[in-house]
C-alpha cells in the first residue's frame, strides 16, 4: 500500500512539473507569384517566399521556476518556401536563437534576437502590417522591416506598467583587444493603450556590415552590399539610426506616422568595399518619412495604402518617392491571401555615385528610376 501511494506521489509531481513548462512548434509558409516591370532592364514573372512575411518555422517555451521565474527560449528558422533553402544567411536558426529568464519586471534573454525597435516601432510601419518587404523603406537602412538580427546580444524588455513598456539591447562584438568593434546597443520604448499606439528607438552600431548585416554581397537582392541605395556606404565605421512612429485607431481605420534617420558615418572605415574617391571619410544621411493608413472593410477583410518620402544627403543625394497598395482576405485565422503592390521613383545621386534607380525589396534594381513590383500570395500560419 505504501508503495503504491509513494507511486502515485511520485507520477503526481511529475505530471505536475510537467504541467508548468511548454515547448510549442509553431511556422508560417508565404508564398507568392510576383511580377517586376523591371530587374535590370527586363520585366520579370517569378515565385517568391516571404514577400509579406517571412516562412519560418520555430520551437518556443517556458518552464515555470517558482517565485515570479520562468525559464523562455525560442529557436527561429527562416526558409524559402520556393527553394526550402536556409533563410538568414545559411544559419540554422537565423531569426531567433536565445534563452532567458522572465521575471515580474520584465525578461533577459541571451543570443541572437531582435533589437527592440522591432518590439515597438516596426509594428506600427505598413510593411509589417499589410504591405509586406515591397513596403518597406527604400533599403530598409533603418531596419524597421526587421531583415537584421543581432548575434552575441544582451536583451532587456520591461512589463507592462499602464501602457508603456521599454527596452535595451547589448551585442558584444568578441573582438580581442578592441571591445568597440562589432558592438551594437540600442534602446527603445512603447507606449500602447485604447486607440493610441507610439515607438521610439535608438540603434548605435559599430562596423555595421560585419556585426549587422553579415558582411555577404551574394545572389541575395537584399543585402545591403548589393543594392545601389546604400552598397557605397557599408564600410562606414558606424551607424546610428533614431525612429519614431504612432498609430492612431478610430473604428475599422487606422493611420500611422514614421519617421527615422539613418546615419552611415566615417566612410572607408569598415570592413566592406571602399566608397568612391569623394565620399571617403564623409557621412551619408536617410531621412525617410511614411504615413499609411488602412481600413477594415470586413471582419475578413483589410485594404490599405501608404507614402514614403526618403532623402539621402551628406554623401550622395538621391530621392526615392514610393506608393503602396495592398488588400488582405482571411480565409481563416490561419490561412490568408494577399495582394501587395509597390511603385518607386528614385532621382539625385546614390551611394555609387551614379544617377539613382529604383530598388524595391526583394527585387534585383531596375535599370532605370522607375520600378513597379505585384505580389499575389498564399500565406498559412501553424
Amino acid at each position: 500500500m505504501r508503495r503504491s501511494l509513494a507511486l502515485f506521489g511520485m507520477l503526481g509531481v511529475a505530471m505536475s512539473a510537467q504541467a508548468q513548462s511548454s515547448v510549442t512548434l509553431y511556422g508560417l509558409i508565404d508564398t507568392s507569384l510576383m511580377y517586376t516591370n523591371n530587374q535590370k532592364g527586363g520585366t520579370n514573372y517569378q515565385m517568391s517566399s516571404g514577400v509579406e512575411s517571412g516562412s519560418r518555422w520555430g520551437l518556443k517555451g517556458s518552464e515555470d521556476l517558482g517565485g515570479g521565474l520562468k525559464a523562455i527560449f525560442t529557436l527561429e528558422s527562416g526558409f524559402s518556401g520556393t527553394t526550402g533553402t536556409l533563410g538568414q544567411n545559411g544559419r540554422m536558426f537565423g531569426r531567433a536563437a536565445w534563452v532567458g529568464l522572465g521575471t515580474p519586471y520584465g525578461t533577459v534573454t541571451l543570443g541572437r534576437q531582435n533589437e527592440p525597435s522591432a518590439d515597438f516601432v516596426g509594428p506600427l510601419v505598413a510593411a509589417n502590417q499589410w504591405a509586406g518587404g515591397i513596403g518597406a523603406h527604400p533599403g530598409d537602412t533603418d531596419n524597421l522591416y526587421v531583415n537584421s538580427r543581432i548575434s552575441n546580444s544582451v536583451k532587456f524588455l520591461s512589463q507592462d506598467y499602464g501602457g508603456l513598456r521599454a527596452g535595451a539591447l547589448f551585442s558584444f562584438g568578441g573582438t580581442a583587444g578592441n571591445f568597440s568593434n562589432n558592438r551594437i546597443w540600442s534602446l527603445a520604448a512603447g507606449y500602447n493603450r485604447g486607440p493610441l499606439a507610439l515607438g521610439v528607438s535608438y540603434i548605435d552600431t559599430s562596423r555595421p556590415n560585419t556585426a549587422l548585416w553579415d558582411g555577404t554581397a551574394g545572389a541575395a537582392a537584399i543585402s545591403p552590399n548589393n543594392t545601389p541605395i546604400f552598397s557605397g556606404y557599408t564600410s562606414a565605421r558606424t551607424q546610428r539610426v533614431t525612429s519614431v512612429a504612432g498609430n492612431y485607431t478610430f473604428g475599422a481605420a487606422r493611420l500611422g506616422l514614421v519617421y527615422s534617420n539613418s546615419r552611415f558615418e566615417d566612410l572607408g572605415s569598415g570592413a566592406a568595399s571602399a566608397p568612391i574617391a569623394r565620399y571617403k571619410g564623409a557621412t551619408a544621411v536617410f531621412d525617410n518619412a511614411e504615413i499609411n493608413f488602412n481600413y477594415q472593410f470586413t471582419p475578413t477583410l483589410l485594404m490599405g495604402v501608404a507614402y514614403e518620402y526618403t532623402r539621402t544627403h551628406g554623401a550622395g543625394d538621391a530621392h526615392y518617392n514610393q506608393v503602396n497598395l495592398g488588400a488582405d482576405y482571411f480565409l481563416s485565422k490561419r490561412t490568408d491571401v494577399y495582394l501587395t503592390t509597390a511603385w518607386q521613383r528614385a532621382s539625385g545621386i546614390d551611394s555609387t555615385g551614379k544617377a539613382a534607380v529604383a530598388a524595391l525589396w526583394p527585387v534585383a534594381a531596375s535599370s532605370n528610376s522607375h520600378q513597379i513590383a505585384a505580389a499575389l500570395g498564399l500565406r498559412h500560419k501553424f
